[in-house]
This record gives C-alpha cells, structure tokens and sequence, in this order.
C-alpha cells in the first residue's frame, strides 16, 4: 500500500489504476485536485507527490496536466518528480537541463516551498553534484522545511557508497544532524535508515562481514538509538508524518536483525500488517519477509525473549 495510512491518497490511486495508463482529463483532475487540497502541508505534500510520481511513471499525466497548466506549481513539481521517479530506476535522466528549469520555475512561483529543492536532491544523486553544490541545494530546502523528511532521505543516498559517497560521509552526515533533530520530527528515523543500509550492505558481503554484521546494533550511538526508537517510535500519536508507518517498518525490521523480536512486537501491532517494500526486500519477497518476522515477533512476545 504506498499511500500508506492516507486514505484520500489511496482513493486516488485505486481510481487512477482503474482507468489504466491513459492521461485522460479526469485523471489529471484527480490528480490536480488531491494536491491542491493538500496546500501548504509540505511533509504531506511531498508524500502524496512522490507516491503519485512513481504510481504514474508510465503515464502521460504528468505531461498532460503541464501541457494545460504551465505555470502551476503543483503541475510543474508534479512533472519534475515523475522525470526524477524514472530517473532514479533508469539511473539516467533524459533532460536533467529540463528538470532543473522546472523546479526553479516552481521555485520562483511557491518561494515558500521546499519541495522543488528537494527534487533538485534528487537530480543530484543522478547527475553527481559536487558536495558545494548539493549543501547549497540542502539549505535551500532545509531552509523552508526543516525536518523535511524527503529531503533528509535524499541527502542520506547522495552520500552513500552505493552512489558515489562514502560510509564516512554518511557517518559525518548523521552525527551532524543526530542531535539537532527532535525525537518525533518527520526526518526522525534518517539514523536508523543509514544504520539499516550499513547492516544491510555488510550482508550483502558475504563471509565474515555477513556473519559479524549483527554486532552493529550491540553498542555504540546504533544501539542507542535503536533503544529510544524502541521506546517512542509505536506509542498512539507519537509520530504525526505521513510517512510514519514507512519509518515504523524500518523500526520493526532493525530490531528484528539486532535479535530483538519480542520488542519489535508493539511495532508490528502499530503497523497493522501495513508492509513497506524496504527494507523487507532485500533478501527476499517484502511481504513474506514481514510476515515471517511478525510471527517470531508473536513467538517472541509469548515465550518472554527477545530472541530473532
């Protein structure tokens, strides 16, 4: 379910999938209609852009709502993040010239907007920004959104090994930002994100690597913060983002890999079977995976121990 908890968001995507790939004006003004209700929530906005962006990928909604609305800035947005969806699969994208001129249009249009700066992160991953460059596009978007948890997942990839950072950047990044962010911010869950990605690039591996990569969640600032998430992250109310349930399933999948399912079950109960492509993925069908670990999760709970 990539809306996730939005409901609204949900009822656009079944209505949308009905009618297929076409760009009929009825889907555009689905579209359209969704994102200008959203108005000037950001953290809800840019999850609504970015479910309807990769759920329209192949469609022509995105060019369609442009072609009428060239100056919209939900319509541009809209159309920069579906180029920057294909982007990020392809690994190219097919006018990055074309995708910046929009975002700075959209920029110019809703100064007040982080999002099209958020998109330029994007970009930036794919084109390979130098590091001046992408901290001036950082605080450009952190300027208007703080927490902005989109923004802060995409400088977490920027920097990460797969894509041409380091393991020490990401480390820098998230020392930097650790302390400064509050406990139930959107963008709350980027250390544990960056700690899931190195457990889980330490599998991929093999040999020793694989086999010691559990040591990661057993001291330390990891461990640390996987105790507080432990104890905040499921509480009713605690998170209010619209991507909580997406940082819950990277809660529940991390304690699981540090031996701890037994905890991970209130987390499980606050999911109520909502699985996320990642983490769950990684070494197998998502689903199966979840599922898998909630039932060790119920085993664990019952017999009193935290054992995977």
């Amino acid at each position: 379910m990539p809306a996730l908890d939005d409901a609204e968001l949900a009822r656009v995507l079944g209505r949308l999938s009905k009618r297929g790939g076409s760009a009929r004006t009825a889907d555009v003004t689905l579209v359209a209609s969704l994102l200008e209700e959203t108005g000037d929530d950001w953290d809800r906005l840019g999850h609504r852009v970015s479910v309807l962006a990769e759920a329209t990928a192949e469609a022509e909604i995105a060019a369609a709502w442009l072609g009428r609305e060239p100056r919209n800035p939900d319509a541009l947005l809209f159309h920069a993040w579906v180029e920057l969806a294909r982007g990020l699969r392809d690994g190219v994208l097919e006018d990055a010239g074309q995708v910046v001129s929009r975002c700075y249009l959209a920029a110019e249009l809703r100064p007040e907007d982080p999002l099209p700066w958020v998109v330029l992160l994007g970009v930036a991953r794919i084109e390979r920004y130098g590091q001046n460059d992408v901290n001036a596009v950082w605080r450009e978007a952190t300027g208007r959104d703080r927490w902005h948890r989109e923004a802060y997942l995409q400088m977490l990839a920027y920097l990460s090994p797969e894509e041409g950072g380091s393991s020490a950047a990401v480390l820098d990044f998230v020392d930097v930002v650790r302390t400064r962010i509050p406990a139930n911010a959107p963008c709350a869950a980027v250390e544990l994100t960056a700690a899931v990605r190195q457990y889980q690039g330490l599998l991929a591996q093999g040999g020793v690597r694989a086999m010691t990569a559990g040591q990661l969640w057993e001291g330390g600032q990891i461990a640390a913060a996987l105790e507080q998430a432990a104890g905040l992250w499921a509480k009713p109310g605690f998170f209010q983002h619209a991507a909580a349930q997406a940082d819950l399933n990277v809660l529940a999948y991390a304690l699981c890999a540090a031996g701890r399912a037994a905890d991970a079950h209130p987390v499980f109960q606050a999911l109520e079977g909502m699985a996320t492509p990642w983490p769950w993925n990684v070494d197998g069908p998502a689903l199966q995976r979840f599922e898998q670990h909630l039932a060790k999760a119920e085993r664990g709970r019952q017999g009193g121990f935290g054992g995977a």
